[in-house]
C-alpha cells in the first residue's frame, strides 16, 4: 500500500503555513497585518457550519437514542463531569497564582491606570449575568437559533427538535432520514472547508506576529509563561490522570488531534476546529449521539482553559496593584468565577469579558488593572482554546465509556496509529 506523502496532510499544511506566516509577519510586518482577513474569513466560513453540525447531530443523535431517559442521564452526566473539571481547573489557577505570585513586585499605581482601554469589556461584563445568561439561551423562534451564532441557542433548538422526533416516532421516521441525508451532506461542506485551513492559520499568524513583533512571541512576561505552564500542567497531569483511567493516553489523543491543534492555535478559536472535532470522535468510536450532546454543551461549560486563565489573571493584577486578597476574598473569586464563565457562554472575548465581570464583584482589585495585561491578552487566548479543546475531547470520550457508548477496541486502533 502506497503512503500518502507528508505534504498531503491537513495537519502539515496547517504547521507549514503557521511557519511561513510567522516569517512573513517578522520580516514584513506592514504586509502580515494585512493579511488579518484570511484568519478572520475563515473562521467566519467555519461557524457558518457549526449551527448545522450541532442541530443536525444532535436532532438525529437524540432521535437515535429512541429512550428520552438515556438523553437526560447523558446530559447529567456530562454536566456533573464539567461541573467538578472546571471548577478544579479554578483552584489549579488559584493555588499556581498564590505559589508563583506573578504579579508581585510590580507596585503598579492603580490611579496611573488607563481604565477607558478595558471599559468596553467591563461593560460586556453586565451581559454575563446569571439571568442574562438564562434568558439568551432562548432564541426569538426556531430558526433565528441557527442564525444567531448562539451555541447554546442552537442546542436549545437542537434538543427539542430530536426530543420531539423521538416522541412523534414512526411518523417522524422519513424526516429522520432526510436529516441523516443532510447531515451527511454538511460534514461533506465541513471538509471542503478544512482544505482551506491551511490559507487560514497563515493570515491569521502572520497577522498576529506583524502586529505585535516576533520577539513578542517568545518574551511574552512573567505571566504569560504561568500560564502556558499552568495549562500544561493541568492536561498532562489532570487531564492525563483522568485519560489513563478511562484507558487511553491523553498524549496519544493529542497525537490523533494534531491537525485541529495547530489549527486552534493558527487561528486562536477552537471554534474553528469544534466540526472537524466531533467527526474525529465519531471516528475514534465515540458513539454520535454522545458527541453531539457533549461537545456543544462542553464549548459553553466546560472551559478548562479559560477558567485557569481568569483565576491566575486576577491575582496576577491583585498582586501587581498591592492588594493582598484574603482567604474569604479568594473564595469569593472562586465563587463568582464559577457563575460568571458560564454565563459567558457565546461571547465573543469571552475569557477578557469574565474576568472583567469577576473584578467588578470582588471588592479591593480594580477592574482598570485588566490593562496591565490587555496587550497581551491575544497571546494567552492560543492557550485558552488549545486547554478547552482538549478537555472537550477528554469529556466527550469519558462520557461515552460511561454510558457503555464507546468502542473501545476502535479508540485504541486510531489512537496507535
Amino acid at each position: 500500500m502506497i503512503s500518502t506523502p507528508l505534504w498531503r496532510h491537513l495537519y502539515f499544511q496547517v504547521l507549514a503555513a503557521i511557519v511561513l506566516g510567522a516569517l512573513l509577519g517578522h520580516f514584513a510586518p506592514e504586509t502580515g497585518r494585512a493579511l488579518k482577513p484570511l484568519g478572520d474569513g475563515f473562521i467566519k466560513l467555519v461557524k457558518t457550519v457549526i449551527a448545522p453540525v450541532i442541530f443536525l447531530t444532535l436532532a438525529v443523535g437524540i432521535a437515535g437514542l429512541g429512550e428520552l431517559r438515556a438523553v437526560g442521564r447523558v446530559a447529567g452526566k456530562a454536566l456533573a463531569y464539567f461541573l467538578v473539571v472546571s471548577s478544579f481547573a479554578l483552584v489549579v489557577g488559584l493555588v499556581i497564582a498564590n505559589l508563583l505570585r506573578p504579579g508581585a513586585g510590580m507596585n503598579v499605581d492603580p490611579a496611573t491606570l488607563d481604565a477607558g482601554a478595558v471599559a468596553d469589556y467591563a461593560g460586556k461584563a453586565a451581559d454575563t449575568s446569571v439571568t442574562g445568561f438564562l434568558l439568551g439561551i432562548i432564541p426569538d423562534t426556531l430558526v433565528s437559533a441557527l442564525t444567531s451564532g448562539s451555541i447554546l441557542q442552537t442546542l436549545f433548538v437542537g434538543v427539542l427538535f430530536g426530543v420531539a422526533l423521538s416522541l412523534v416516532g414512526e411518523p417522524a421516521r422519513p424526516l429522520l432520514a432526510t436529516l441523516e441525508r443532510l447531515s451527511a451532506v454538511v460534514f461533506r461542506i465541513v471538509h471542503m472547508l478544512m482544505r482551506l485551513a491551511p490559507i487560514g492559520a497563515f493570515g491569521a499568524i502572520a497577522f498576529t506576529v506583524g502586529q505585535y513583533g516576533a520577539g513578542s512571541l517568545v518574551r511574552l512576561g512573567g505571566l504569560v509563561a504561568t500560564f502556558y505552564g499552568t495549562s500544561l500542567l493541568f492536561v498532562l497531569v489532570v487531564l492525563g490522570g483522568i485519560a489513563r483511567a478511562h484507558g487511553f493516553s491523553i498524549l496519544r489523543l493529542i497525537a490523533y488531534l494534531k491537525a485541529e491543534l495547530l489549527l486552534v492555535l493558527g487561528t486562536s478559536s477552537s471554534e474553528s476546529a469544534l466540526p472537524a472535532l466531533m467527526e474525529r470522535l465519531e471516528e475514534a468510536g465515540c458513539d454520535r449521539a454522545v458527541v453531539g450532546l457533549v461537545v456543544p454543551t462542553g464549548y459553553s461549560f466546560n472551559l478548562d482553559g479559560t477558567n485557569i486563565y481568569m483565576t491566575l489573571a486576577a491575582l496576577f493584577i491583585a498582586q501587581a496593584v498591592g492588594v493582598e486578597l484574603s482567604l474569604g476574598d479568594q473564595l469569593l473569586l472562586l465563587g463568582v468565577a464559577m457563575i460568571s464563565s458560564k454565563g459567558a457562554a457565546g461571547v465573543t472575548g469571552a475569557g477578557f469579558i469574565t474576568l472583567a465581570a469577576t473584578l467588578s464583584i470582588v471588592p479591593g482589585v480594580p477592574v482598570a488593572g485588566m490593562a496591565l495585561i490587555l496587550g497581551i491578552d491575544r497571546f494567552m487566548s492560543e492557550c485558552r482554546s488549545l486547554t478547552n479543546f482538549i478537555g472537550n475531547a477528554v469529556a466527550a470520550i469519558v462520557v461515552a465509556r460511561w454510558e457503555g457508548k464507546l468502542d473501545r477496541e476502535r479508540l485504541a486502533e486510531v489512537l496507535a496509529r
